[in-house]
């Protein structure tokens, strides 16, 4: 297939890699994004990162906790421009669609939209999304939604920047104070700003670790002086090269940002305040949403819009 120029762009945004490195990858792989973004990095051309998460969509991700902070829901609803984002008629239905996905049965996203609407039963949730996309002018969209409950413990909340991220955290632990409180403050603000993917290592599948040794084995394969090593070197090279990215990736091995030595573990952190208050501490998980994550939003061109329109005319 042709390679454009659009494709060469998009795959240098997710690799960090050079505009011909990254068209040759797609001309090796026939296009295909995610093959070529494998192939940058089995050459050694692309960081260890999977795809990138494109933030274009506008919106605002709400919080709702229950009033015992034993159950908590994280929401995100889209809009088409940030101005809509920032109306309170807006951000006021976020917060009726948070109340309603707090207390929710539903599975997935259709089930939701399909349940009547608590604030007017004679509409479903989706009738009453049409309803306000009528009021506002706008095409909106309720995109996801996660509940967290803990019985044995609470659920701590952040927001960053009005909504752009908002970030829910599972705490399984026997002493609620204002310490064991604000440690989970603190770990909701260390997700929100180093993204991990996973709580701790045992959530990390044997099928994603055996998928990094394979790309890490291709990259020293591809370097003419670390394959020239011996097999025990070269696997002691991957094993390190694993490790380090379980210490990006998992919650409690990233370094706590707020550590006063730089070398604190998350999980040290916890354990720390967990002795101090005679408690016993469990992270049991979190949710992060980010505004928009993962989405693209349409790029317009106004000087090609006149263009299309004067030719047209």
């Amino acid at each position: 297939m042709a390679i454009t120029a659009a494709m060469v762009k998009e795959l240098r945004e997710m690799s960090g890699a050079g505009m011909m490195d990254c068209k040759k990858a797609l001309t090796a792989t026939e296009g295909d994004m995610d093959k070529a973004l494998e192939f940058l990095r089995e050459k050694g051309l692309a960081t260890a990162q999977k795809k990138a998460s494109r933030i274009a969509a506008e919106g605002i991700v709400m919080l709702k906790v229950a009033e015992n902070g034993k159950k908590a829901v994280a929401v995100e609803v889209n809009a088409e421009t940030d101005f809509v984002a920032k109306n309170e008629k807006f951000q006021g239905y976020v917060a009726q669609v948070a109340e309603q996905a707090l207390d929710t049965a539903a599975a997935d996203i259709d089930a939701f939209l399909a349940e009547t609407w608590k604030f007017d039963t004679t509409k479903t949730v989706n009738e009453a999304l049409a309803g306000q996309i009528a009021v506002i002018g706008e095409n909106m969209k309720i995109r996801r939604f996660q509940q967290v409950a803990e019985e044995n413990g609470f659920v701590a909340s952040y927001t960053h920047m009005g909504g752009k991220i908002g970030v829910l955290v599972d705490v399984e632990t026997d002493v609620v104070n204002e310490a064991v409180e604000e440690m989970a403050k603190n770990l909701a603000m260390q997700i929100t700003a180093m993204k991990p993917q996973y709580t701790d290592r045992s959530e990390v599948s044997a099928d994603y670790i055996a998928h990094e040794e394979e790309i890490l084995l291709a990259q020293i394969k591809n370097d003419p002086k670390e394959s020239q090593k011996p097999e025990k070197v070269i696997q002691g090279m991957i094993k390190g090269r694993i490790n380090k990215e379980l210490k990006e990736i998992c919650l409690l091995d990233q370094v706590y940002v707020k550590a006063e030595d730089g070398k604190q573990t998350v999980g040290n952190y916890v354990a720390e305040v967990a002795k101090a208050n005679g408690a016993k501490i469990t992270v049991k998980g979190f949710v992060r949403f980010e505004t928009g994550e993962g989405l693209e939003k349409k790029s317009e061109d106004f000087a090609a819009e006149v263009a299309k329109q004067m030719a047209g005319n």
